[in-house]
């Protein structure tokens, strides 16, 4: 990365004294307390380097890296970090490096890779330094995220990552407005208005152009998650996608065995038998396919995240293509088994960061990385990595962030350094402030609790041909190729041919371990 020389011409050292954040508000919940590096600003030594590596895209677009160079400054450190685009790529290069002793001082991990690489003794434990070295760390995530984020770093009883936080949820059907108003429909509240409102939809020339050329509902489908367009539609049923973990009525399951299960099929069935829904809705593997329809006035239900719909870009194609159109959100439906959007995994983590062991060995460097972490946690670092540098990519009036064109341009690669995550309400809202209404009935909207990022596949189970029968099999029953009546043998060939039984009940003693659910 770059060093940009805009920072120093304006003298903005971002040693970042409480004076910047008069009136700004704080970047975490109340309580999370301000902190100063233990190597501050003053050190005199020669910068201390040191190797972030990650998985995902993201560089300056201008080529001058701001943040790090604020960090830099502050911590008198050289930070460099490197993004790795393929995760199956990442975890060969981090296997190898660790294997070579040539590791990078911090490094993403998933709960598999973190399971591995701590039963190899080649992570640094993070427990005796929770509460002294990593505390503002720990204050910031637990005071934004609750005490049960720490634990998602364990594996058997010990601490060996740093969690961020994969954030609030963002999905909920959407429904044109004006094509009710144009059939003087109601919004629907239950799964009998949804289907008759979807069936006016598909017949009764909504758009009004005299022609037959509509549908009710679309959205993705693709590997892995084959019916997600009817997750309101589970909801209803009292329960989540089919094979996720999820707590109800206070206890724990895996969904395949919910009673409802075979209800929920019968349903979507029902709308697929009634040919109400977007022929291609299985098929849907990107979200330009689906976007493409919407602008195009193809459907006129869909199950998408506001971002995808809402913010300025999709607007606008939208209305170019066509004026009239609304899309609003919509409240799930009622059903049988209540009232849920979906089950949505709260405790997620977007990433997890680990240290490797042999930093022990470099206590002045090891110190360093934890300043970075707790930098970062703290009020005016935390400020940095998610708007940017003030007077750049932001102005403060009356109290408020008020985001320029420069962030829009050069933030996209900022997410790198929210290393403790960000109180994300807070930021959206301040990202977003246009989109308040939106971001806030997602938000609200009741959903089931799910666990799936707690659960790792036990040795001996292997879920990716699991994963593909049961998406098969699931699809036979909704396109009625399969009898819904055998969901019963379903199970059976999912417990015996591919040890099912092994993997839910591995799953559900995880979960509890954890402390997760009772």
């Amino acid at each position: 990365m770059q060093k940009g020389k805009w920072l120093l011409k304006t003298g903005v050292m971002l040693t970042l004294a409480s004076s910047l954040m008069a009136g700004c508000g704080s970047s975490s919940k109340e309580g999370t307390s301000s902190i100063s590096p233990s190597a501050s600003p003053a050190d005199t030594g020669k910068p201390v380097p040191i190797e972030f590596t990650l998985v995902g895209t993201g560089n300056p677009a201008s080529g001058d890296d701001y943040l790090k160079q604020a960090i830099d400054q502050t911590l008198n450190i050289d930070l460099q970090i490197n993004p790795i685009q393929s995760f199956d790529d990442y975890k060969n290069k981090i296997r190898v490096r660790l294997a070579a002793n040539n590791r990078p001082d911090l490094f993403v991990v998933d709960q598999a890779l973190l399971k591995d690489l701590s039963d190899k003794d080649m992570l640094l434990d993070l427990t005796p330094y929770w509460d002294k070295q990593l505390k503002p760390a720990k204050d910031f995530i637990v005071s934004n995220f609750g005490e049960i984020m720490i634990k998602k770093g364990n594996v058997n009883g010990k601490s060996y990552a740093i969690p961020r936080s994969n954030g609030v949820p963002y999905t909920s059907f959407w429904i044109r407005k004006d094509w009710l108003d144009h059939l003087n429909l109601q919004m629907p509240t239950t799964l009998d208005e949804l289907f008759n409102v979807l069936k006016a939809f598909t017949e009764n020339d909504p758009d009004g152009n005299g022609q037959k050329d509509t549908y009710g509902l679309t959205g993705l489908g693709g590997a892995g998650t084959t019916l997600g367009a009817f997750m309101p539609i589970f909801g209803a049923y009292g329960t989540g996608y089919p094979g996720n973990f999820i707590e109800k009525d206070g206890k724990l399951e895996n969904t395949y065995y919910d009673p409802n299960m075979p209800e929920a099929l019968k349903y979507i069935k029902k709308l697929i038998d009634a040919k109400v829904i977007d022929p291609d809705i299985i098929t849907n593997n990107g979200l330009n396919e689906v976007l493409t329809k919407l602008f195009q006035g193809k459907a006129g239900v869909a199950f998408l995240a506001w971002p995808d719909i809402a913010k300025d870009a999709p607007k606008e194609q939208i209305k170019a293509i066509n004026p009239k159109a609304e899309w609003i959100q919509m409240d799930p439906p009622k059903g049988p088994g209540g009232q849920f959007n979906d089950a949505y995994d709260f405790d997620a983590t977007a990433s997890l960061y680990a240290i490797p062991k042999a930093l022990e060995k470099e206590p002045q460097k090891l110190q360093k990385v934890f300043d970075l972490i707790n930098y970062v946690s703290s009020k005016e670092g935390n400020m940095l990595a998610l708007y940017g540098v003030e007077g750049r990519h932001y102005n403060m009036t009356n109290g408020k962030m008020v985001p320029t064109d420069l962030q829009g341009k050069e933030g996209g690669y900022f997410w790198m350094y929210q290393i403790t995550s960000r109180p994300h309400q807070e930021y959206l809202a301040a990202r977003f402030p246009n989109l308040a209404k939106e971001i806030e009935f997602a938000i609200k909207t009741p959903r089931l609790k799910q666990f799936n990022s707690s659960v790792i596949a036990p040795d001996g189970f292997n879920k990716a041909d699991a994963d593909r029968y049961s998406q098969e099999e699931l699809v036979k029953f909704v396109y009625g190729k399969r009898p819904i009546e055998e969901y019963g043998d379903f199970l059976k060939t999912l417990e015996t041919t591919y040890k099912y039984k092994t993997y839910v009940e591995s799953g559900l003693k995880q979960i509890r371990d954890q402390g997760l659910s009772k």
